[in-house]
């Protein structure tokens, strides 16, 4: 391989480099561009695996390299800012760096301040050759999810909208992507023994504040439990 790398070049305090390595702009190696690879290449700190959006373009850019997520042929399809007249990208570096910078999908982000999640990287769908995944929502449709507060069982928070709490349905809602669409899970999606939620970002921090939870152990999962840290994701009909 090169001992040469490319990378994100414009970041004050991160840099990407072409392997998918993140770095400190200290830590860089300025003769080759590459960041130490002490770490594991590809992280998605800040990322939603649902939405495909970041908070922070460094690692948009890292986790959008991965293999799982961009090819070199499928990028070499897409069109450099979503412009038809423009050029396509050589490589999937070239295709990260742009659709993070650019994909529309950010700039509905950012316009709404629904989500800190600027930086997006998905494949326009049209390019996929995979078959339509099935909806995470599956077995939810004809529920009504209702979030809880701190303190609050989902036998509660289904009550105060009068209605009941599925508790068949407790294992439908515990899944990362489930989570994911109704919570911002800034601090990931951790394995717990607790129930699906969403951490307080006030809660101490060896509980991971602004987490969310899943459920390791279905059996466990219930109507009536609630915790004075956790916001409860509900089944409610």
């Amino acid at each position: 391989k090169s001992a040469f790398c490319r990378n994100t070049v414009q970041g004050r305090a991160l840099r990407t480099d072409d392997r998918g390595y993140i770095c400190s702009v200290l830590d860089i190696d300025y003769q080759s561009g590459c960041c130490p690879q002490g770490r594991e290449p590809y992280p998605c700190n800040g990322c939603n695996s649902t939405t495909r959006c970041c908070d922070t373009y460094e690692y948009c850019v890292s986790c959008c390299l991965n293999p799982n997520e961009t090819s070199d042929e499928a990028s070499s399809k897409v069109r450099i800012a979503n412009h038809h007249s423009s050029g396509t990208y050589r490589d999937s570096f070239e295709f990260c760096m742009g659709r993070c910078r650019h994909n529309l999908k950010s700039v509905v982000h950012e316009n709404a301040y629904a989500t800190e999640n600027h930086h997006c990287f998905s494949l326009p769908t049209n390019l996929s050759s995979e078959q339509p995944k099935p909806s995470i929502d599956d077995g939810l449709q004809s529920l009504a999810i209702v979030i809880g507060m701190p303190r609050q069982s989902c036998e509660t928070a289904c009550k105060l909208s009068k209605q009941t709490c599925q508790s068949s349905k407790l294992s439908a809602i515990n899944k990362c992507a489930v989570l994911e669409k109704y919570f911002r899970c800034r601090g990931s999606c951790i394995a717990s023994i607790s129930q699906p939620a969403e951490v307080s970002p006030f809660a101490p921090s060896h509980l991971h504040p602004a987490a969310c939870l899943f459920a390791t152990q279905e059996n466990v999962l219930s109507c009536e439990a609630y915790n004075e840290h956790l916001r409860r994701l509900c089944p409610c009909a």
